[in-house]
């Protein structure tokens, strides 16, 4: 069963996770996500609908526009559709930590069999996001890809086909801007961490921290103080509700994406 190894990840009594069930496609637009998810350490998970689920590779350092640099993608078990909406705070467990949906959108496969391109380790796809956009592909390694963790799935020489590379083609929409530093916020909710946090009991946010040091740490240490003075700013006698700084995205699974951010581009002649 596609969500089993999903499934038995999770107490679903103690996560805001959807449990999920396989839903098959209707028409021939395929929707796809990136969500930035802070937890023992800082990664972006890029999902893509294929069969009625969500196909999930974990990327550490998130995607680049650059085809020059390859990213780390680690696969992991298939997420439910509904996940593809997920935003908000895991309170313990698998995954405690924070969830942003970075960005979404449609993709639609560079070629004609999905399931074949998976087992050869060589999928072409092309995005449609509010921020990814244009020709990509995810390559299978032999796992001894510099940054892969040892002792894990997908380590080095461990042979298990988890360890892939997410690479930018040469288009229209590749270039040198860093997208992760260019458009760090939700495109659901037009904030921050701090400001998912912040919308979330203080009994989440308050305790189960999961990040305990390093980068990490100190970053969820530095969200947990901002959305402390967020929720203090809010509860003050007198303050109006707080606005976003941002506007929400539309909240539809498949939304239009937005126009084209301006950046440099190395365009193939």
């Amino acid at each position: 069963m596609a969500l089993e190894e999903y499934r038995k990840k999770r107490d679903f009594t103690k996560t805001p996770e959807p449990a999920g069930v396989i839903k098959q496609p209707k028409g021939a637009e395929r929707f796809f996500c990136v969500q930035k998810h802070l937890a023992s350490h800082l990664h972006y998970d890029f999902r893509l609908e294929h069969n009625g689920v969500l196909l999930s590779w974990a990327v550490p350092k998130g995607p680049s526009l650059d085809p020059k640099t390859k990213r780390l993608a680690m696969k992991v078990e298939d997420h439910p559709l509904e996940y593809g909406e997920f935003e908000g705070v895991i309170p313990e467990g698998y995954g405690a930590g924070i969830v942003m949906l970075w960005d979404r959108g449609t993709w639609t496969p560079e070629a004609d069999d999905v399931d074949a391109a998976l087992k050869k380790g060589d999928l072409k796809c092309t995005l449609n996001g509010y921020k990814l956009k244009g020709s990509w592909v995810l390559v299978r390694t032999g796992g001894r890809y510099p940054g892969a963790r040892g002792g894990g799935a997908g380590a080095p020489g461990s042979g298990d086909g988890r360890t892939w590379l997410l690479i930018k083609h040469r288009d229209e929409w590749s270039g040198d801007l860093d997208i992760t530093e260019f458009a760090p916020k939700s495109v659901k909710s037009g904030g921050d961490f701090e400001d998912i946090l912040a919308a979330d009991t203080p009994a989440v946010w308050q305790s189960n921290r999961p990040a305990k040091g390093g980068d990490a740490g100190a970053m969820f240490a530095a969200i947990i103080e901002r959305a402390a003075a967020l929720k203090a700013g809010r509860a003050a006698p007198g303050n109006a509700p707080r606005r976003g700084a941002a506007p929400k995205a539309a909240t539809s699974s498949k939304p239009k994406p937005a126009p084209k951010p301006r950046q440099s581009r190395k365009t193939r002649p």
